[in-house]
């Protein structure tokens, strides 16, 4: 696919969420933030191979769940509906409160996506 056929592709998928109701800023903000976290599950695959963690989701008051789901892609693209909604928002509280760059890129971020149909679509765009 050419870069124009990407970018008309992920233009018209915005045009479909302007009419639910998300801004293009914010279904930017939202690609960003799930462009980041498919690139460090590349970047954890063969060649690179880097090792990157990620960690689990946090309750509310900021403490790692001993056995929760881990703040990565497979964790993300893995889920559907009311499940998805609710793991991308955690995903997302959580990482925002990682110390180093990892906080400050996720900081005050939170699902500006409200149809869990649409925040699929998008995974699968990206995916």
């Amino acid at each position: 696919m050419s870069d124009s056929a990407i970018i008309s592709k992920i233009w018209n998928f915005a045009n479909v969420l302007r009419d639910d109701g998300v801004s293009y800023g914010d279904y930017l903000e939202q690609i960003t933030y799930l462009l980041f976290l498919k690139m460090t599950n590349e970047l954890n695959k063969p060649p690179y191979n880097k090792g990157l963690k990620f960690p689990r989701i946090k309750d509310v008051e900021g403490k790692e769940i001993a056995n929760g789901e881990f703040c990565n892609w497979e964790t993300l693209s893995g889920k559907r509906g009311a499940e998805l909604e609710s793991l991308y928002s955690q995903l997302l509280r959580s990482l925002s409160t990682e110390k180093g760059m990892l906080g400050h890129i996720f900081t005050k971020s939170q699902n500006k996506i409200p149809d869990p149909a649409n925040l699929s679509r998008v995974i699968s765009m990206i995916d």
